[in-house]
C-alpha cells in the first residue's frame, strides 16, 4: 500500500506540472524542479529508516551536490533548444552532460 501511495503522489505531481505547462510553461518548469520531490523522498526515507541521522545526512549531502549535475542538464537543454536542435538530440546531449557530471559527483562524494 505504501508503494502505491508513493506512485500516486509522484504521478499527481508530474501530471500537475504537465497541466500547468499547457498555459504557463515557465511556471511548469519551476514546479518540476521544486524541492517537492526531495521533500517527499526525505519524508519517506525518514519514516522507512526511523530517522537515522547518518542516512538522512548522506541523502541531503548527495541531493545538495546533485543540484550541480541537474543544473548542467538544464543548461545543456537550454542551449540545444536555442540552436533549434530536435528533442531527441537535446535529450541525448543533456543526459550526456548530466551523466558526466553525475560520475564526477559520485567520485567527489566518495
Amino acid at each position: 500500500m505504501q508503494i502505491l501511495l508513493k506512485v500516486v503522489i509522484s504521478v499527481a505531481i508530474i501530471l500537475g506540472a504537465t497541466l500547468i505547462g499547457k498555459k504557463l510553461p515557465a511556471a511548469a518548469g519551476l514546479v518540476s524542479v521544486m524541492p517537492l520531490t526531495g521533500l517527499l523522498v526525505l519524508v519517506w526515507m525518514y519514516l522507512e529508516n526511523k530517522g537515522n541521522p547518518e542516512i538522512m545526512q548522506n541523502f541531503t549531502k548527495g541531493a545538495l551536490w546533485g543540484i550541480l549535475p541537474t543544473f548542467l542538464f538544464f543548461v545543456a537543454a537550454f542551449f540545444c533548444f536555442r540552436k533549434n536542435l530536435s528533442l531527441p538530440i537535446t535529450l541525448v546531449a543533456s543526459f550526456g552532460v548530466w551523466l558526466g557530471a553525475a560520475v564526477v559527483h559520485q567520485w567527489v562524494l566518495k
